[in-house]
């Protein structure tokens, strides 16, 4: 199992390359790409052959410091921008562009959101489920000659539909689609009263393909490292060796100066290593 972390992390606080550089010296195999969660940057205002050449760049960057891409986040806007259907289109197109970007990353997984067309608070289950079904569907279709499989992220609020890893799964399933499968965010898992080590073994290997790694309070979506909150990670890592899970552990942890080595450590034993 390898061992990787969101590059964001890193690349935040140090810029793209010294960022990177940092990562790999402290022991990482893999990085989760972030750059496509913010849609307001130029990324997403240039023209198709800038992007391609801009993407290509970072990759030989990325793979000339010893780095595997393990994931790529999809755009996230926070408050979610899913109310309208003009929303849900430009949404589209950009996740779009995103996969592209994914595809020529030479990753094959791309974490996404369900859309949110009420914000926090969900007003009807059933129009919810009918747009994410529909959305997911379509991306799907757009992902597949391109490789990439999309990989839905259960989520940390009690108040929607489609959050629980559970209720995630069953969309997953109900598009039928081939390139689709699930990122098992462990800190989400927390604000729903629900075990990461018992998400994994129902997921099983077939339908996870990436984690979010991360522990908290289970009141807060805290993003602490592992160890500092709730989460049993002995049967955590119990589980993923039960599935016979042989991905990228992925942290996906706040900065947390002066701990660096610690979360390493943390990562390595939750790996078996």
């Amino acid at each position: 199992m390898k061992i990787g972390i969101s590059a964001s992390r890193y690349t935040d606080m140090r810029g793209f390359e010294e960022g990177l550089r940092q990562l790999r010296a402290d022991g990482y195999d893999c990085i989760d790409y972030t750059d496509f969660v913010d849609t307001e940057t130029a990324k997403f205002r240039c023209s198709d052959t800038e992007f391609d050449a801009v993407i290509l760049r970072e990759r030989a960057f990325i793979e000339s410091v010893g780095l595997e891409i393990s994931q790529t986040h999809g755009p996230w806007r926070w408050p979610p921008q899913d109310a309208t259907a003009e929303d849900r289109c430009e949404r589209f197109e950009k996740m779009v562009r995103a996969i592209r970007g994914t595809a020529l990353l030479g990753c094959r997984y791309f974490v996404i959101h369900p859309i949110m067309p009420w914000g926090r608070v969900e007003a009807d289950a059933q129009i919810a489920h009918d747009l994410n079904l529909d959305f997911m569907s379509r991306l799907c279709r757009a992902a597949v000659s391109l490789g990439v499989v999309v990989c839905l992220e259960n989520m940390p609020f009690p108040q929607q539909s489609i959050a629980t890893p559970e209720a995630c799964l069953r969309l997953v399933r109900e598009t039928g689609a081939p390139n689709i499968g699930m990122c098992l965010d462990t800190g989400h898992c927390t604000m729903h009263g629900v075990n990461p080590g018992d998400a994994v073994r129902m997921l099983g290997r077939d339908m996870l393909k990436v984690l979010h790694v991360h522990d908290n309070d289970g009141e807060k979506d805290r993003h602490w490292c592992p160890g500092d909150g709730v989460i049993d990670w002995r049967d955590f890592g119990a589980a993923l060796r039960e599935i016979g899970f042989d991905g990228t552990l992925s942290l996906e942890t706040k900065a947390v100066s002066g701990r660096e080595r610690e979360l390493y450590e943390a990562a390595r034993r939750l790996a078996g290593k």
